[in-house]
């Protein structure tokens, strides 16, 4: 029950946010100097064709109207199109969402499942060679640019060893689309071959998405454990004689992961928006692919329509990590 109500408040929350963002990146995109029409008309039109066009496009009137009409055509489930691809925005981005939300959660599985064991390992071995590497790797990791770390990566694994794919989500035929995300339809229709295809396309740059990120929940996870071990309540356990994994894995890393989790969290929307970077290195047909080429054009509804997505995912993110943390901390929803 408790759990419902801190999802309502953090609900309540939601379309302030969304609509504070939306208005934002509307302003931002519309002060910038480039001229869309322009570059939709091409380099031969007229100054009068320009003109025409953007009245067509509604870019004439003033800008408290243009976000008026912005929000109307939201409530009816409208983006606008694309002055790029000429299709609807909404139709873009569900076409390419997939393939950004299988890089995401693919960078997400790494990050997870070897930092809080990392983490944990630094803390027990506190001070050793194996914690001062741990601590060279993670600094590393929060000072190396991805788009450097990703080109590396692809020199020696695809270009030099050949060992994987330089760039592409896959090579030939793509398994049956149920969710858009080539490894999980792949498995769930059977096809083990193209599974390994894919996820060969899909080691690199979730490898490189996801150093970063990595860093982040070591760092935090070390810390926590750290933290928690000096409590009373650990003192008394290992005074009861409790075997040291039992302490370590069962009681101080819950409540050591309290901050990892709200961290986890935030690095979800922060490897969100590393996949532009990601995206571009690898060619991968993401929305952040989409988003640079909108950006390139001065493609404003492609722009804002990327943003809406993105912060929307982010918000509902953070709420399950809000929930989760009730669940490791019940004191949370206090």
């Amino acid at each position: 029950m408790k759990q419902l109500v801190l999802a309502f408040k953090r609900l309540l929350w939601f379309i302030p946010t969304v609509v504070g963002l939306i208005v934002i990146v509307f302003i931002i995109s519309r002060i910038i100097p480039a001229d869309p029409v322009a570059l939709v008309a091409g380099e031969t039109a007229t100054p009068a064709q320009v003109e025409v066009l953007r009245a067509k496009l509604g870019l004439d009137k003033p800008l408290p109207i243009q976000l008026l009409k912005y929000f109307q055509g939201l409530l009816q489930g409208d983006m606008g199109r694309s002055l790029y691809t000429t299709r609807a925005i909404s139709a873009d981005l569900l076409h390419r969402l997939p393939a950004t939300i299988e890089l995401t959660l693919a960078a997400m599985l790494v990050t997870i499942v070897l930092g809080i064991p990392l983490g944990v390992i630094s803390a027990i071995r506190r001070n050793s060679w194996l914690d001062h590497v741990l601590r060279v790797i993670t600094v590393s990791g929060l000072a190396i640019a991805s788009f450097w770390l990703g080109i590396m990566l692809q020199l020696l694994f695809a270009m030099r060893l050949g060992a994987l794919p330089l760039a592409g989500r896959m090579a030939g035929f793509p398994p049956d689309d149920i969710t858009g995300m080539y490894t999980l339809d792949a498995l769930l229709t059977g096809e083990l071959g193209i599974f390994a295809v894919a996820a060969s396309h899909l080691t690199l740059p979730a490898l490189t998405l996801a150093f970063p990120a990595l860093a982040t929940v070591v760092r935090f996870t070390r810390a926590g454990v750290l933290d928690v071990a000096q409590s009373n309540f650990v003192l008394y356990e290992r005074a009861m004689g409790f075997p040291a994994p039992v302490i370590v894995w069962k009681y101080v890393l819950r409540n050591a992961l309290i901050s990892t989790v709200t961290q986890i969290g935030l690095l979800f929307g922060i490897l969100l928006a590393g996949t532009v970077v990601i995206e571009t290195v690898f060619d991968w047909p993401g929305i952040g692919n989409y988003a640079v080429n909108s950006i390139i054009m001065s493609d404003y509804n492609a722009i804002m329509g990327f943003t809406i997505w993105a912060g929307v995912i982010f918000i509902v993110v953070n709420l399950a990590v809000d929930i989760v943390q009730t669940f490791i901390d019940p004191r949370e929803t206090a």
